[in-house]
Formats: C-alpha cells, sequence, structure tokens
C-alpha cells in the first residue's frame, strides 16, 4: 500500500498538494454521493470536465460506485446530447462555470451536480452522501469511452477493472515508473491515454 502521506498529485496552477490519504478519501466521498442518487453498478456517471483535480477525482469515484463515462468538454450540444444517450448516463458531472452545451444537453433527462475544489479538495454540489458505494469487482466495468468514429458513428468501449489495471501494469512495467517519478499531465483525461498513461500508471506506482 503507498503511505497515505506521500503526494499524489500536485496542481500545477497553484503549486497545492494532494496526499494519497487525502485523494483515497476524497475518491470515496464522491463515491459515496453517487451511491446515495441511485448510482450502482453499470450505471453510467457521465462528466465533461476539464484537466484537474475534479476530473481526477470525479473518474475514480465514478469507476469505484458504478461505471464512468468521461466526455470533451469541447463537445457541442448534439454531441453531447448522442453521448448522454448512447451511455444512458444517469448522471453528468460539470464545472460550476460555463458548460452551458452539456447543460442543454442533459436538459431534464439527466440530473446534473457541479463540482469545484476548496483548498485542495472537491466539493459536489446538487447531491447528498447518506449510502456508502460498494467495491467493484475485477470484472465490473469501470469506464466506458467510444471509438473515434473515422469510418462511422462512434462505438462504445466497456473496460472493467481487470482491464484497466492489466494495462496500467503494463504501462508501469514498459516505462519501469516507480514512487519517485513524476508525469506531468498535458493529454485530457478524457482521453484513454491521459487516463491510464499519464495518471492512473503514476498513481498505481506510487509517483
Amino acid at each position: 500500500t503507498i503511505p497515505g502521506d506521500r503526494t499524489a498529485i500536485v496542481l500545477p496552477e497553484d503549486g497545492t498538494r494532494v496526499s494519497y490519504q487525502s485523494l483515497r478519501e476524497q475518491v470515496q466521498d464522491v463515491a459515496n454521493v453517487f451511491a446515495s442518487m441511485g448510482i450502482s453498478r453499470d450505471d453510467r456517471v457521465a462528466m465533461a470536465l476539464p484537466n484537474g483535480l475534479p476530473a481526477v477525482v470525479c473518474f475514480l469515484g465514478a469507476a469505484v460506485a458504478g461505471t464512468a463515462a468521461p466526455l470533451n468538454p469541447g463537445y457541442r450540444e448534439d454531441e453531447f446530447r448522442f453521448y448522454l444517450d448512447d451511455t444512458k448516463a444517469r448522471l453528468l458531472v460539470l464545472p460550476e462555470d460555463g458548460a452551458e452545451a452539456a447543460r442543454a444537453a442533459a436538459g431534464d433527462a439527466v440530473p446534473v451536480l457541479t463540482v469545484r475544489v476548496e483548498d485542495g479538495r472537491i466539493r459536489l454540489d446538487g447531491g447528498a452522501s447518506n449510502q456508502t458505494a460498494n467495491k467493484p469487482t475485477p470484472d465490473d466495468v469501470a469506464l466506458v469511452l467510444h471509438t473515434s468514429g473515422s469510418t462511422g458513428r462512434p462505438k462504445r468501449v466497456p473496460l472493467t477493472h481487470a482491464n484497466l489495471v492489466t494495462s496500467i501494469r503494463n504501462i508501469i512495467d514498459t516505462y519501469g515508473l516507480g514512487p519517485d517519478d513524476v508525469s506531468l499531465c498535458v493529454m485530457p483525461l478524457f482521453h484513454v491515454h491521459g487516463l491510464m498513461a499519464s495518471l492512473m500508471a503514476t498513481l498505481a506506482s506510487g509517483g
């Protein structure tokens, strides 16, 4: 187990450091909020968030409580409508400000939670926390992404927790990642390479 006092994430915009213990607590808190809103196994939680602590914590919390469905914050309203419908999203997580196209696409069909950062911790507005999310199994679907759609309509790709762990281990082994390594994440966290290679492989190796 990675020591809780080690730094897990540094927010480059202001230098805030988030420890592994804080990250674990925040992920469980968010998962509990999702569970309290009725999210369970295979329920998709969509999120359209820029890179930052909310994107990290909400992705992990959604994968614990149900299934994460990260979306490109730059989509147009019709694109958001397609992806929300195609994933059958039960919730949509957005930043406090902006994201008008996503809000319009959600309409009255998909409940929206907003997220903000205060002193290195994220806060979800619009949801209670009165249930505890159950831990997922290796065969549960952690993440739903879409193909690029270069030769047709984008298609859903479900990835289980076991799938993700296998990819993460391969990345760690290939690059020889360890606790002394730091990854500067410039790739989008709605994309599998940003999520797996930059974020998850670093966290799993204690970096």
